[in-house]
């Protein structure tokens, strides 16, 4: 899952997006309603965490351009007022969901879980396929009843494949989606990653290379 944090306050604003890459999520992180615009303008993004009290562009404002776009991330807002008109208004307004600060952190994971799984089918909390069972609210991946010890990236990794349904994932398709923009589109990440994912997944192999085309499962 990749993840668009916005949010003015850097230190809460890097504390999320270390709580959520410690979830095997890809995560950027911009600080004003401009930059996240022009990076939803490049980027895909399965949820957009953000803060509704922006300086300049208000979190409003970014609200309604990516809606008028018909963005199809999820939005998930974030502020510092509990009033229930607020919250109406904010949902209004185009977000998927509305959390108040200060929240548990536990809960933001949740939400932004939730959200991710509002894909067009819509995706079962828990993924199944070829033996794997992979369940990302408990981080816990198991091969025929055996489980997998993964790194963040490759559970993220495994998680793109299986998400896939069976369809080929390119490189650089998971690349955009298991690393942020920092991520070398040159480097043999992607390669390595995907070496090691199979090794301890084990015999029989599941996943696949399609040649000139990327991988599948």
């Amino acid at each position: 899952m990749r993840v668009l944090v916005v949010e003015d306050e850097r230190v809460l604003a890097d504390a999320i997006a270390v709580g959520l890459r410690r979830e095997s999520m890809a995560v950027d992180v911009v600080y004003d309603g401009d930059t996240a615009l022009e990076n939803a303008g490049v980027n895909e993004y399965d949820v957009i965490v953000l803060d509704r009290d922006l300086p300049g562009v208000h979190g409003d404002d970014v609200a309604r351009s990516l809606v008028d776009q018909s963005y199809t991330g999820r939005i998930l807002m974030l502020t510092a007022s509990r009033e229930l008109e607020d919250k109406v208004e904010g949902l209004t307004l185009g977000a998927d969901d509305y959390m108040a600060k200060p929240f548990a952190f536990a809960e933001l994971i949740a939400r932004v879980r939730a959200l991710g799984r509002r894909a067009v089918p819509p995706l079962p909390p828990v993924l199944r396929r070829s033996g794997i069972t992979l369940d990302p609210a408990n981080h816990t991946v198991e091969r025929d009843g055996r489980d997998v010890a993964l790194t963040p990236k490759e559970f993220a990794v495994l998680e793109v494949l299986m998400r896939a349904d069976g369809t080929v994932v390119s490189a650089e398709g998971l690349l955009e989606k298991a690393w942020d923009e920092n991520a070398d589109p040159f480097t043999n990440v992607v390669r390595v990653t995907v070496m090691t994912l199979r090794k301890k997944l084990g015999e029989p192999p599941v996943i696949q290379t399609v040649p000139g085309a990327g991988y599948r499962i």
